[in-house]
């Protein structure tokens, strides 16, 4: 048998009420509720999917850990990647050498970061394989000096695969004539595209052995790039590594190398959090006006409740069960229709577009061509339980001013 005080205030919320205006405010309501749910889940989805998208192109290029000798040189990197594999976390390793260069080619000249590497490895830590507009990444052979270029630095030097450009090393060689930079030529033999600017427009590769050469490193390397089964526990791996290495090593992660960056995503997630939320609780105090008409509306009915022997308390639970049950619906209708958008956005954005006939995301102005979304089931959670709370103490003061109303006061005027 449910509580008569239940039974109640579900038959206040279907019945009709004489004051139409009521049922209008609280429709007004769950509409306003369940419009800022789905925004809520929406936005945050999108802003998931960006992150997520660009951590993933960021890591395509970078690497979940490196690990380097005192002064950038590292001499025993096959000895080091022996002890680094030991851990059960660590998925690969590759080692590589980094440095800054000039490019010259037709009269235009630009700087790159130069790393050097070994195709046969680079594969366990990047993913430059996948991303190759032209040529293939072991087209760099050792004594060939060959050279691949992002995409944009190929245009800005309007380079293609087939020609030759100079490399102009920073470390110079001393003469009687004083300092002068070393140059190499290399022949560029492909271009990739990873779709992010920092590397498409200033990063170069080549293989390990002609880097080695150009900087003068001998059988030294910069260090070694890892790749984690788990980017997230990069911080703890990291720890983990430094206590169990023996030797002197320097030692990054992901989260150090860019963190501003990440940081400022995750900031900017939580602004919208907090600024979509005022959204619902807007519309959840709007119940409070609901229920104000509503126990005014009623008064004849509660005095009548309480002559019968209800208690306030009673009445203040009929109440907030019709408010609760405006919050409840308005949230399990966000929540239905944040979800269902959230994984139909790749569908329903193209769908706009063709409907206003305009591109909203441009390849050339976003990193990204499309809006990417990654529903996190933990927010949909949180959201849900934010707007019914919100719901629920905005029944609170008009439930306890229905409780407070005297039947006498009530019923003189009847």
């Amino acid at each position: 048998m449910l509580p008569y005080e239940l039974l109640i205030g579900l038959r206040y919320t279907r019945a009709k009420r004489r004051n139409h205006f009521i049922s209008f405010i609280s429709v007004i309501s769950m509409a306003g509720i369940a419009l800022g749910v789905m925004a809520l889940i929406v936005v945050l989805s999108v802003m998931n999917g960006f992150q997520e998208e660009l951590r993933g192109r960021i890591l395509g290029v970078a690497s979940h850990m490196e690990i380097s000798g005192p002064g950038g040189r590292l001499v025993d990197w096959q000895g080091l990647a022996a002890q680094v594999a030991r851990h059960p976390e660590v998925r690969g390793s590759a080692p590589y050498v980094s440095g800054q260069a000039l490019l010259a080619a037709d009269g235009e000249t630009k700087g790159a970061m130069v790393r050097g590497l070994l195709p046969a490895e680079e594969g366990k830590v990047a993913e430059f394989a996948g991303n190759m507009k032209s040529g293939r990444l072991d087209h760099l052979r050792p004594g060939e000096f060959n050279i691949i270029l992002g995409s944009d630095l190929a245009r800005s030097l309007g380079v293609f695969p087939g020609d030759k450009l100079a490399v102009i090393a920073p470390q110079g060689v001393v003469t009687p004539a004083g300092m002068l930079p070393r140059i190499k030529q290399f022949n560029v033999v492909g271009i990739f595209q990873m779709g992010m600017f920092e590397y498409d427009a200033g990063l170069a590769l080549m293989h390990l052995e002609d880097a080695r050469k150009l900087y003068r490193l001998g059988d030294a390397v910069s260090g070694l790039r890892v790749k984690l089964a788990d980017m997230d526990r990069a911080p703890w791996v990291l720890r983990e590594l430094a206590r169990g290495l023996s030797g002197d090593f320097y030692l990054s992660d992901w989260t150090m190398s860019h963190a501003n960056f990440f940081q400022a995503v995750q900031i900017e997630k939580r602004m919208m959090f907090i600024i979509l939320t005022l959204i619902v609780a807007v519309a959840a105090f709007n119940i409070i006006s609901t229920l104000v008409m509503a126990v005014t509306d009623k008064q004849a009915d509660i005095a009548i409740l309480r002559t019968l022997g209800a208690s306030p308390n009673s009445i203040m639970a009929i109440f907030m069960v019709q408010g609760s049950l405006i919050g409840v619906i308005g949230t399990l209708l966000g929540v239905a229709s944040g979800v269902l958008l959230a994984l139909n956005v790749e569908t329903v954005v193209p769908w706009i577009e063709r409907a206003v006939g305009m591109d909203l995301f441009p390849a050339d102005v976003y990193y990204i061509s499309e809006l990417p979304s990654k529903l996190n089931w933990p927010d949909v959670w949180t959201i849900g339980g934010v707007a019914l709370v919100l719901s629920f103490l905005a029944t609170l003061y008009p439930s306890w001013r229905a409780a407070n109303i005297q039947p006498a006061e009530a019923l003189r005027y009847e």
